[in-house]
């Protein structure tokens, strides 16, 4: 690979990574009800709002559960994936595959929000355990549904949670599992945003 290749795909992958970081942080926000006055959440809002506008009419929400912020995930994943193949050696993903490896990447990326935002609450909760900043409000209301099952099965013992390490194994598990499934239909990870 050359090196105006290399920075190219660079540069797609970077661009598409954080941009369906921002759609997905919608997107789950949203499910779990997250607090919308948030600085944070009228941040993606509004750096969301201009392709979501149309595939709102087009995909009704259900619920708290957005069907248009994952179809501009899909959209944006898409793009990325045939752009960086096109700059790469100008070929074509079939159809099949360019969707499969687009719904990975979206599985995998909300996989790795979650366990880095766990592991970002584990350690706020020890170094700040009383901020306010609103980002920090936010990673407590996204994880919160994520934890609270599984603290109902194993409670705090003496002010500590250890609910957290059966979290953090199911979802080292499911990563395995998203990984192995990439590596079966021949998932390129450079063209892949969000592949780990």
């Amino acid at each position: 690979m050359n090196t105006m290749t290399e920075i190219g795909i660079y540069l797609i992958q970077t661009v598409a990574n954080i941009y369906l970081l921002f759609v997905l942080l919608r997107l789950l926000l949203q499910i779990c009800k997250a607090n919308f006055y948030n600085p944070i959440s009228q941040f993606l809002v509004k750096a969301t709002a201009l392709p979501m506008e149309p595939l709102q009419k087009v995909f009704p929400s259900f619920g708290n559960f957005n069907t248009a912020c994952l179809v501009l995930a899909l959209i944006v994943q898409i793009i990325a994936i045939q752009g960086s193949a096109l700059v790469y050696n100008g070929t074509l993903i079939p159809i099949v595959l360019l969707l499969s490896w687009a719904l990975l990447g979206i599985a995998s990326l909300l996989l790795n929000i979650y366990y880095y935002g766990l592991f970002i609450v584990i350690i706020i909760s020890w170094v700040a355990p009383q901020s306010r900043h609103p980002a920090i409000a936010l990673l407590w209301q996204l994880t919160e549904p994520v934890m609270a099952p599984i603290r109902k099965l194993i409670p705090p013992l003496g002010g500590l949670d250890l609910s957290i390490i059966p979290v953090f194994i199911l979802l080292h598990v499911l990563r395995i599992i998203v990984r192995n499934f990439a590596a079966s239909m021949s998932l390129v990870p450079s063209f892949v945003p969000g592949i780990m």
